[in-house]
């Protein structure tokens, strides 16, 4: 359970960066800074990815002492491949291609794929021997220098290659920090089996390649708003959908650390159907939490834009998080709630067919909806995109019917969630400020808490309940 806390923290001081990042660049140089952000996040899944999912799934503190060729794999993988993407930028800076963004900050987007690459995979090695105090040492040192370096070089310059830089040089130095919980012994590159690398490279690859086309979605939407509205639009686009899956993301990789885990390890203990069972209870939490915490963020918007967003981007950030609001809802189900089910399973082709049916949705919504003087257009394409990839993966899910959740998860979610809006949005009237926000909140969890525990949604009040009165009495 303590392995939530690191990666809540994680995500809360990445959520703080962005805002600060977005309020000392302004919104042309933000939108620059997001745009070779966003490739570098393409780059980073299509690269490295699959080590990162590898090392989750085959690596682990037995394996540590009994296979070290598994590590040796691994880490030789890792540098071969930093080795060839640090000449790709060379090569991109040096032949000054013609590209949405300027060559140096081309070639330092590749630089910052290699960095974060790198730091991912070394945090799933944590994550893998349960070093969660070594896990937790690592995300604060990477967001302490985060802090002073990219914060600290857009204030100081306002400059989007600057914060590119200091983005890379603090999660290069959280690395040198925790060095010594990340080497193996007997791990050196002459243990490294060809066979090995080719069996993690088959594990992953639809995963990635699934992920690498949900993600060409942003990186094209924020390409085309650059090039038609300018670069002003696209960081206001950029900081209001990046705040919004920093938001989701923390809450469901917060769940996906203990529930994908706990369905592992019961493949591993008790067998397939137990696993799938687990996985459909999973589904129904997940749910049950995100569905919530989605219409809460609409909920508590013009509070949020008053007291965090920095003022340059204010109005715009309330239009487009509320436009892109069901890729929010989308992104956090497919990602944490229906992909360990194909996991489990062991089907990962409808993952890639999935993020292909969203990219053809995005292409369509693009072309078809009307044009507007800003980015919405882009916004909503970017909800259609996501909503359909979602959607298409649940067809494909009647063929994994052992895992799905139950329906009283799933409507009492729903039905808890309207109640909690029909109580809370007269709220949204009130002067946006501290004071506001805090009522929000409060009649909004108070009224879903109880309507989830009278409706026993995820076994709130038959199973969790229960045992967290029986600790508590202890």
């Amino acid at each position: 359970m303590w392995l939530m806390v690191p990666f809540i923290l994680n995500s809360l001081l990445n959520f703080v960066v962005s805002l600060l990042v977005a309020k000392f660049l302004g919104p042309a140089e933000y939108g620059r800074f997001a745009l070779a952000l966003t490739a570098a996040v393409v780059t980073q899944t299509l690269v490295f990815d699959w080590l990162r999912l590898a090392a989750t799934r085959f690596y682990s503190e037995r394996d540590r002492a009994e296979h070290p060729e598994i590590r040796a794999t691994l880490d030789t993988a890792l540098g071969a491949l930093a080795a060839l993407v640090a000449v790709a930028a060379l090569a991109v800076w040096a032949l000054r291609l013609d590209l949405a963004l300027t060559p140096d900050l081309a070639a330092l987007a590749i630089v910052v794929a290699v960095a974060n690459g790198g730091f991912d995979f070394s945090c799933a090695i944590l994550r893998a021997r349960f070093l969660d105090r070594a896990y937790g040492a690592l995300v604060i040192v990477k967001n302490v220098l985060a802090f002073a370096l990219t914060v600290g070089g857009a204030f100081a310059f306002g400059s989007a290659k600057i914060a590119l830089l200091g983005m890379t040089i603090s999660v290069a130095g959280s690395l040198v920090s925790a060095r010594a919980n990340l080497v193996d012994a007997n791990t050196g590159w002459r243990r490294a089996e060809r066979g090995l690398a080719l069996r993690f490279l088959a594990y992953g690859l639809p995963i990635v390649i699934a992920n690498f086309v949900y993600q060409t979605v942003p990186l094209v939407n924020r390409t085309l708003v650059s090039q038609t509205q300018g670069f002003a639009d696209a960081g206001q686009l950029s900081l209001a959908y990046e705040i919004g899956i920093r938001i989701v993301g923390a809450i469901g990789s917060a769940l996906d650390v203990i529930l994908f885990q706990i369905a592992v390890l019961a493949e591993k203990t008790t067998g397939v159907d137990e696993a799938r069972a687990q996985v459909a209870r999973n589904i129904g939490v997940v749910f049950a939490v995100v569905t919530p915490a989605v219409a809460g963020c609409w909920l508590i918007l013009p509070s949020f834009e008053h007291l965090f967003v920095p003022e340059s981007f204010r109005g715009p950030f309330a239009h487009y998080f509320a436009l892109t609001l069901p890729a929010l809802f989308a992104f956090a189900m497919m990602n944490y709630a229906v992909h360990p089910a194909f996991q489990i399973a062991h089907r990962l082709t409808p993952l890639v067919i999935a993020a292909l049916v969203a990219c053809v949705a995005n292409f369509f919504a693009i072309l078809l909806l009307p044009a507007t003087g800003d980015a919405t257009k882009y916004a909503m394409a970017q909800s259609i995109s996501t909503c359909a990839g979602l959607s298409a993966l649940v067809v494909m899910m009647l063929a994994l019917a052992p895992m799905w959740p139950r329906a009283r998860d799933i409507l009492g979610a729903a039905l808890a969630s309207a109640l909690m809006l029909a109580a809370a949005t007269p709220l949204r009237a009130m002067t946006p400020g501290v004071v506001a926000l805090i009522v929000q909140i409060a009649v909004g969890v108070a009224v879903y808490g109880a309507s989830a525990f009278a409706l026993d949604i995820a076994r709130l009040r038959s199973v969790i309940w229960p045992k967290l009165a029986a600790k508590l009495a202890r």
